[in-house]
């Protein structure tokens, strides 16, 4: 990884991804580029001298140093361009992590979600143990525990709102509201559910860094991405001043891998120290650190969730 010399001639530096080129070398159809998308995540608009001379606000942005292309889609282009048809738009709609509508989407003390990987991880008591980390001595479950063998509605979930983060302007122009979303996480550690725990999605892909992307849609009926209700518009439910466009809910299921060896802990994991059900009790418990993240398609915004994945 380096940087381009940008001080002269501007450079235009493409390179295929990992993916473009395994499919360039299958030699079939299956190589066709239909889309392309320019982020500016390098950029910083405060370098923007309104004081200069016309000729020279922009320099110091123009002459910032910008990384060479690279393969790997995640680590390219978390803030994505867009085209906007409406010229008079004084907002954009963001999307935010909302962890004060209830409880169960409040994140852990640390700032993440964790995610217990088997049922021995979330709650041990048929063995007469008490080395549980998902629950504490009163059996409550503790906040930001996703439980990631669950079939049921217990634990926490995850839920994204999209919409003003202000309250200058009431409505939200139509050409902006989040109808679709894409969730991106490694495909060794999870899949994305429901929060119900029993609507399981298939990736629309998955990259050669096991990168898993799903393509979620606001439809009739969807447990993923709904309008949200009147009572959900109020603000203290919701992290967004404003009003609200769309909402996203969902949890993640734990891999088959990581409920069934240690190799991936071993390999790319670490140990920490959570309380167990015992009054004043840790249990080491090894761990994975992960981000999944969640892109809107009408903006571009995307934001990145930080995920632990624990296992005693």
């Amino acid at each position: 990884m380096a940087f381009q010399d940008n001080s002269g001639d501007i450079i235009l530096d493409i390179v295929l991804t990992d993916e473009g080129r395994r499919r360039l070398a299958m030699a079939n159809d299956s190589f066709n580029i239909v889309k392309f998308a320019l982020g500016d995540d390098e950029i910083n608009y405060g370098l923007f001298d309104k004081e200069s001379t016309t000729a020279l606000q922009d320099l110091s942005i123009l002459q910032t140093p910008l990384l060479e292309a690279f393969t790997n889609n995640m680590s390219s282009m978390k803030s994505k361009l867009v085209s906007l048809p409406n010229p008079r738009l004084l907002y954009m709609p963001i999307l935010k992590l909302n962890t004060v509508a209830n409880t169960s989407v409040k994140t852990h003390s640390a700032g993440n979600f964790v995610v217990t990987v088997d049922n021995n991880t979330t709650d041990d008591r048929p063995s007469g143990r008490t080395k549980s980390i998902a629950y504490d001595e009163n059996d409550d479950i503790r906040e930001g525990f996703i439980h990631g063998v669950s079939t049921d509605e217990r634990g926490s979930y995850i839920k994204i709102d999209a919409g003003l983060d202000t309250t200058a302007i009431s409505e939200i122009d139509d050409t902006l509201v989040e109808t679709e979303f894409s969730i991106e996480i490694d495909s060794r550690l999870g899949s994305i559910i429901d929060k119900s725990g029993k609507n399981v999605l298939s990736p629309t892909s998955i990259d050669d860094d096991y990168i898993a992307t799903y393509r979620l849609v606001k439809e009739d009926g969807s447990p993923f991405v709904f309008t949200p209700s009147p009572e959900a518009l109020l603000s203290s439910s919701s992290p967004i001043d404003g009003k609200i466009s769309t909402t996203l809910e969902f949890k993640i299921r734990s891999s088959q891998d990581l409920r069934a060896s240690d190799f991936l802990f071993e390999r790319i994991g670490s140990t920490s120290s959570y309380p167990n059900r015992e009054v004043g009790g840790t249990t080491s418990v090894k761990i994975i650190d992960s981000i999944v993240r969640v892109t809107g398609h009408t903006t571009g915004f995307a934001i990145d969730i930080p995920v632990r994945f624990a296992k005693i």
